[in-house]
């Protein structure tokens, strides 16, 4: 009996923000309808592919110590992402890796594949995958990157050197693969890009053509229109433009989520010119206040940096005020590192490391009781709720509710969930709550 021949087995990693994710289940899907297998493990993997992050010094570190472990369990190892804009980099540390490419580049990072691999001369999985491609995500919910790149130049960052100017998808596009992931069970639709707010602005809001009527590309025409889809739909990485405001009467009429994640990064005037970001704190204040007038049960999500070159303490209490003023529902704080080619990195008066870290921790208790208090006003509520995990055994769930992303914000605890699955959408009464999670049962 002929045996059957063997088919090449790939295996991947990846790392870095949703956006990069976004690239790693695009490159997943073309090696699947290329008749390669993926592998879980590196044991079982003719060759590895590690998708890097190069954002931070951190995130390269960590992208260099997976390369060297793929190689060592593996052998052969070809890298993808932001850190592949830097082969230098790369090659000074592991020389052996097979090929190297940057974000973004499927078909390199295919063509590095043919050549190590050989292509299967049949394609057994082609029927099998879904037209919205293959998932890294649980399968109720997905990340769709409406654009790519950045045009800003924040003297922190190097996003536009890694993944190039601005490049929005045209809305029709867009559409389509939103309803190809919902035709495949995801009910919330995450909305990523390097700049969200921004989308359209790069093509002069071109015309395109969705469900038979030509629409134009820009934010506020996309959130309509996929506000009209039967899906949770959440806003990330939206940069506050005056533009904005126009989305908080689609979150308030129900139409997308209420729920905004926006990168204020500081509050201090001085500290925002430094970082080269929009900058003045009384302003958003006043605008915040007239989103929640609109939509009173608005979260907001953001990012800070402290101990960035040249921060004071009086800086820092500036911030620690404006988060508590604003009701900052969520938030991540990170204490400022150097990026290799950040403009920052020339700027003076340094904070030293252990001032960042005491900051930083500052920073996180004042958060915690400004979520601890905004979450205890939700006790006594009955609040809508995605579930995303289901532990039979003690008839217990773990979701999310309209104001809060996965992974990076809070969860609710449910009791009493006999016959409830992962992705359901269910009514919870909220009981209790702590610094950062609701508990509840299901109504």
């Amino acid at each position: 009996m002929n045996q059957a021949p063997h088919q090449p087995t790939i295996g991947f990693v990846s790392l870095g923000c949703p956006k990069a994710l976004v690239d790693s289940e695009r490159i997943l899907t073309q090696i699947s309808a290329d008749g390669y297998a993926i592998s879980k493990n590196y044991d079982d993997a003719d060759l590895v592919i590690v998708n890097t992050c190069g954002f931070i010094n951190e995130a390269v570190a960590e992208s260099l110590a997976t390369i060297g472990e793929a190689i060592r369990e593996n052998g052969k190892v070809i890298v993808t992402g932001c850190l592949g804009v830097q082969p230098e980099k790369i090659r000074a540390v592991h020389p052996s890796v097979l090929a190297i490419t940057g974000p973004q580049a499927y078909e390199s990072v295919m063509s590095a594949v043919h050549e190590h691999l050989p292509k299967p001369p049949y394609n057994p999985h082609l029927d099998l995958i879904p037209s919205s491609g293959l998932k890294l995500t649980p399968r109720h919910y997905a990340y769709l990157k409406i654009a790519e790149g950045c045009d800003h130049k924040c003297t922190f960052c190097i996003i536009p050197d890694l993944r190039g100017r601005l490049q929005s998808r045209p809305i029709g596009q867009v559409m389509r693969e939103a309803t190809n992931l919902m035709k495949n069970g995801v009910k919330e639709l995450l909305i990523v890009a390097q700049d969200t707010a921004a989308y359209g602005a790069d093509s002069r809001h071109q015309m395109d053509n969705w469900n038979g009527a030509m629409l134009p590309t820009r934010l506020y025409e996309l959130a309509q229109e996929l506000g009209r889809l039967d899906a949770w739909v959440r806003l990330h990485y939206v940069y506050p433009y005056p533009d904005v405001d126009a989305l908080i009467p689609l979150m308030a009429d129900g139409r997308i989520l209420p729920y905004l994640d926006i990168p204020f990064q500081h509050a201090s005037p001085a500290i925002l010119k430094a970082m080269r970001r929009p900058g003045n704190s009384e302003r958003v204040l006043e605008r915040i206040r007239r989103w929640r007038e609109i939509c009173p049960d608005l979260a907001i999500r953001s990012t800070f940096i402290v101990g960035f070159p040249g921060e004071s303490e009086a800086d820092f209490e500036e911030l620690l005020d404006f988060i508590e003023a604003a009701d900052i529902n969520r938030a991540g704080c990170f204490a400022y590192s150097p990026v290799d080619g950040a403009p920052a990195n020339a700027l003076p008066g340094a904070v030293p490391e252990a001032v960042k870290q005491e900051r930083r921790q500052r920073f996180m208790e004042k958060q915690a009781e400004i979520s601890a208090r905004l979450l205890a006003d939700k006790v006594g509520d009955v609040l809508p709720v995605i579930i995303d995990s289901v532990d039979a055994d003690s008839d217990s769930a773990i979701g999310r509710t309209p104001y809060d992303a996965p992974e990076i914000d809070g969860v609710v605890h449910i009791s009493g969930v006999s016959g409830i699955k992962a992705g359901d959408i269910v009514h919870v009464n909220i009981d209790d709550s702590d610094d950062h999670d609701l508990f509840g049962s299901v109504y």
